[in-house]
């Protein structure tokens, strides 16, 4: 499967039958918490249906059907999310499995049930974009995603269970903790790759280092060596790498991996990734692409739809998804009328406006769980956000807006009525200021980090 074609899901049996698909899928597929395209959750606004793409990749007559699907089958809400994916909410009770249908039938499906949690590869937006080793990188996603698909043992993972792959482009996500992240040591197309485990590549000199180096060509060999040890000695209940590594330690693991692969590991103390830019996914990214973010993370129907209008008209039909919850189209011929037109639908492509700086949890217009309705609070917020301040509302402490800790971060405690929080090394942070309502919470975010004492 070639990352810039449309994913083609291999239907074994009921190979070009989505319906049947569909229909056996019910029975099949695993049971969990985590929404996916085959297993669809109740939410507080109805069904839940996460379509994990590949590598971030959609296609625009994919994207329309994701469209027809929210529209016919669902409320016509569609979410992009932080991993680089896409989220249909409000689908209706008994439509579930004419939604999966039309997925299906456009090749947004894995090649089996099983395969469908397993996606969770994050790379950035700008791969195989450019020469030398984001070739490299490009096959090595490929292999890596046939690798977690096609091998059925590794379908027992956590549908969180999630890898980094990083080529040391401009434009990265390096913030969100992966089970597994690798990352080129240099630009050119052998480059050696860095790993580690259940975190994130270190930029800072007090960051965890990484656990060692392989080359290039020995990458998918370390992913399935750890996928292996990981199944091998994990108990039911660790279903995450830091479990594992808590149990066994960093020098018991790795010592079982060198033994496994047959080689000793590189080791990395002090290497550190260069910082990648922030916000440098809206606008003009890296001279050439443009970047447009869904304000708070929402879309409808009609926006996805004049996307794909857009991906064909200005590029090659290609949309991807970033973890920003953003959209990029590569290389529209003319770029200053593509990013015009992305403005003009309602979305945010300038890195100065307030949303572009503002994420926000489905709150409780959605989701049982949250104390606020923490949409509607940040759109209400915006006008009175500080220059610069990058700000995450989240209505529980379970975060599923932010994989990441947000440079500063609002906790719903009661309707209206939040917890600042500023980013440090544990939790949300250093705790500011409780129990504020929208004006204060803007009061408090507009004096300069300075103004706060220790003893707040």
């Amino acid at each position: 499967m070639s990352l810039g074609q449309g994913y083609s899901g291999r239907r074994d049996a009921n190979q070009g039958d989505p319906l049947k698909q569909a229909e056996s899928a019910a029975t099949s597929v695993r049971p969990s918490a985590c929404p996916g395209l085959l297993r669809i959750v109740q939410s507080g606004d109805g069904g839940l249906c996460r379509i994990k793409l590949p590598c971030g990749r959609l296609h625009a007559h994919q994207a329309r059907a994701v469209a027809a699907a929210a529209r016919q089958q669902a409320s016509g809400v569609i979410e992009a999310t932080n991993r680089a994916n896409l989220q249909i909410r409000g689908v209706r009770p008994g439509a579930e499995g004419a939604l999966i249908e039309t997925l299906l039938a456009a090749d947004l499906g894995a090649p089996s049930p099983g395969a469908d949690d397993l996606r969770n590869l994050m790379v950035s937006p700008l791969l195989g974009l450019e020469p030398g080793v984001g070739q490299t990188v490009a096959a090595l996603a490929e292999r890596l995603l046939a690798l977690l698909q096609d091998t059925p043992r590794f379908h027992a993972l956590s549908p969180k269970f999630a890898l980094l792959l990083d080529g040391g482009e401009p434009l990265a996500m390096l913030e969100h903790p992966h089970d597994i992240w690798l990352a080129a040591l240099g630009p050119q197309a052998d480059a050696p790759f860095a790993f580690g485990l259940a975190g994130c590549p270190p930029l800072r000199a007090d960051d965890a280092p990484a656990f060692g180096a392989v080359p290039a060509a020995q990458v998918p060999a370390l992913v399935e060596a750890l996928l292996q040890l990981f199944l091998d000695r994990a108990r039911p209940e660790q279903t995450r790498m830091r479990h594992l590594l808590a149990d066994l330690g960093p020098a018991a693991l790795v010592a079982e991996l060198e033994r496994r692969l047959g080689t000793p590991l590189q080791p990395l103390p002090d290497w550190r990734r260069d910082t990648a830019a922030t916000l440098g996914h809206l606008g003009p990214v890296d001279g050439r692409h443009a970047g447009a973010a869904a304000p708070l993370g929402r879309l409808d129907a009609a926006q996805l739809d004049a996307l794909a209008d857009l991906a064909d008209q200005q590029s090659d039909g290609q949309l991807r998804l970033t973890p920003w919850q953003s959209v990029l189209l590569p290389a529209p011929r003319d770029l200053d009328g593509t990013l015009a037109a992305l403005a003009a639908l309602g979305l945010v492509t300038d890195a100065t406006a307030p949303l572009a700086r503002l994420i926000a949890c489905t709150g409780s217009a959605g989701c049982p769980r949250s104390l606020a309705d923490t949409k509607a609070d940040a759109l209400a917020l915006a006008p009175r956000l500080p220059p610069e301040v990058q700000l995450h509302l989240t209505g529980c402490p379970r975060s599923c807006a932010a994989a990441h800790v947000a440079p500063f971060t609002l906790l719903a405690r009661a309707p209206g009525r939040y917890d600042l929080y500023q980013r440090a090394r544990d939790g949300f942070g250093r705790l500011l200021a409780s129990d504020l309502d929208l004006e204060q919470a803007s009061d408090r975010l507009a004096a300069t980090p300075d103004s706060w004492s220790s003893s707040e």
